[in-house]
């Protein structure tokens, strides 16, 4: 017999009001940051959620993130892994939070949840419509317990419709709201972007629609019921190509690095790679001519302004790029440098992070993880003159703040604490 089920034996009756004391502690609270007396409960997996919840992490929230024993599928998400077995894809976007394993489909397990929403500000999850309901850990459930949550649900395609049940992927939204139709080499096929862009864009929407939530209830004392889903923000992310289509009926196409609008305006060959030069006006097109020497293309006709570029995109195309060939990415580089054009490298991760311009900026930050030491993440890319938007937890491991959560955040009494280890509803 265990020592939790011989204690219940010697206390009989007096056992639950036992486990049922609490002791209150202090604040639980990350002490600085924008947002350091705001508790989120983290219910979300992989990307779009995570992101969302990382970046109310940078700017100081309490991020509570609920895994099950088997935790986040985005910590298998590798090579590279960790010696704990962690992937650094995880990491990447999990910086920033407390890790607490729960059994949701316990009795004890939802009570946890329960007593964490009545504590928390926000909650953010991405499982399929009405799972968390079915639970009983859904909006309807906790709403009650916490009117003044702010309830913010990432899903594939949004609660209603034919695809609402649809499991939703990156690249599934990205195919299905035309992005990838309009990326890649013109007589090419369909290409998605190299990272998930639609998962954080969407989890940007996600947190703009808490922040704003947070604005509202501050002003009416009301909760509500965020929806935010990935084909929704895919297809409001194609601008103009949407735009274009709706109100002209021109389909988007495939441009590699070119610009449907302006020329030139894409990436050209260097001797040792490639570099993207625009040129946005007629003034900034005759900048460039000055610096390549080749003043008699502002004048023209064929590339006098940006129509007729546009207009004779090959010829003026060729003409750069049998320039541009003849140097290197540095020379270029060097020669663009007070160019009034936007220009830049087309740069592999090595030159990201040996440029002398992110060094500058101390973009790169270093922190000490459990397993893997000190690692290197890029930081929030926001500066607030006020406040501060840093990194500031290490991603955490699977449930390593089980405990601490229990007791200083719910402040639950350590016999309970051992109770619930026994009966496997935590980790």
């Amino acid at each position: 017999m265990g020592s939790v089920e011989k204690l219940k034996t010697r206390l009989g009756p007096l056992f639950r009001v036992i486990l049922s004391h609490t002791i209150r502690k202090t604040s639980y609270s990350t002490n600085t940051g924008l947002l350091r007396d705001i508790n989120v409960l983290d219910l979300s997996r992989i990307i779009a959620g995570p992101f969302c919840t990382m970046t109310l992490a940078d700017l100081g929230a309490n991020i509570i993130k609920v895994e099950s024993f088997d935790g986040d599928e985005a910590r298998k998400w590798g090579p590279p892994f960790t010696e704990g077995n962690d992937s650094y894809y995880f990491l990447s976007v999990n910086r920033g939070k407390k890790s607490i394993c729960i059994d949701l489909k316990s009795l004890q397990g939802k009570d946890i949840i329960y007593d964490l929403a009545t504590k928390c500000d926000v909650l953010v999850e991405n499982f399929l419509p009405g799972k968390l309901d079915k639970l009983g850990v859904g909006y309807k459930k906790l709403s009650e317990v916490n009117p003044k949550l702010i309830y913010c649900a990432i899903t594939g395609f949004g609660p209603t419709g034919p695809y609402s049940m649809k499991p939703g992927y990156d690249v599934i939204a990205a195919a299905m709201g035309g992005f990838l139709n309009c990326t890649g080499e013109k007589e090419g096929g369909p290409v998605k972007a190299g990272v998930a862009i639609t998962d954080v864009t969407t989890g940007l929407h996600a947190f703009g629609a808490i922040m704003t939530a947070l604005y509202y209830r501050k002003n009416t004392g009301n909760g509500q019921k965020i929806d935010c889903n990935l084909l929704s923000t895919q297809i409001s992310s194609m601008i103009n190509i949407a735009n274009n289509y709706l109100n002209c009926g021109i389909e988007g196409q495939r441009w590699g690095t070119a610009h449907a609008n302006l020329v030139p305006y894409q990436a050209f060959k260097t001797n040792d790679g490639e570099i993207v030069i625009g040129t946005g006006s007629n003034a900034q097109f005759a900048d460039f001519c000055k610096i390549i020497n080749r003043e008699d293309l502002i004048d023209d006709e064929r590339f006098k302004n940006n129509s007729e570029r546009v207009e004779n995109r090959k010829e003026i195309v060729k003409i750069i790029s049998d320039i541009i060939i003849t140097k290197s990415k540095r020379e270029w580089t060097e020669l663009f440098k007070t160019a009034t054009f936007p220009n830049g490298p087309v740069n592999t991760m090595k030159d990201v992070f040996d440029d002398e311009h992110v060094k500058d900026i101390k973009l790169v930050k270093e922190i000490e993880h459990p397993d893997a030491g000190i690692i290197k993440m890029v930081g929030p890319p926001t500066v607030y003159s006020e406040g501060g938007n840093d990194v500031r937890l290490p991603p955490p491991t699977l449930g390593q703040h089980t405990r601490d959560i229990l007791s200083n955040f719910l402040g639950y009494a350590d016999i309970k604490i051992e109770e619930l280890i026994h009966n496997e509803v935590i980790r």
